[in-house]
């Protein structure tokens, strides 16, 4: 089983290449702020993911990265909250976005929870 195939990275990665994709309508003065904040934090929850599991043979580092993939799914939420206020994305489409954040924030923490169920075997 490799990291592709954890659903916790999956979901992430969908939702990181929706969040590029809505933020290319973003305005131009936003690209080295928020466009480039969300764009890195949502991608950057996969890349955590990733790494942890390469080390998962360790359960405190693996932990310690999931942590880390769980701040940065925060702070998507967050840049989220700034693209709706400034009329960026529609409440809408703020709402669905903060569902599937929501849900990735649950499987990280499920893995959190369970680091020997992703043990090298």
């Amino acid at each position: 089983m490799g990291f592709r195939t954890l659903l916790a990275y999956k979901k992430g990665f969908e939702l990181a290449m929706e969040i590029f994709h809505i933020s290319k309508a973003f305005p131009k003065e936003e690209q080295y702020s928020l466009t480039d904040q969300i764009r890195r934090s949502s991608r950057s929850v996969c890349i955590n993911i990733t790494e942890g599991y390469r080390k998962r043979l360790y359960p405190k580092y693996f932990i310690s990265k999931l942590s880390d993939a769980d701040s940065e799914n925060s702070e998507t939420l967050g840049w989220l909250q700034f693209a709706e206020a400034c009329n960026y994305i529609s409440s809408q489409t703020k709402i669905e976005l903060e569902q599937k954040n929501s849900e990735i924030g649950k499987l990280i923490n499920y893995m959190m929870n369970n680091p020997t169920k992703f043990e090298s075997k």
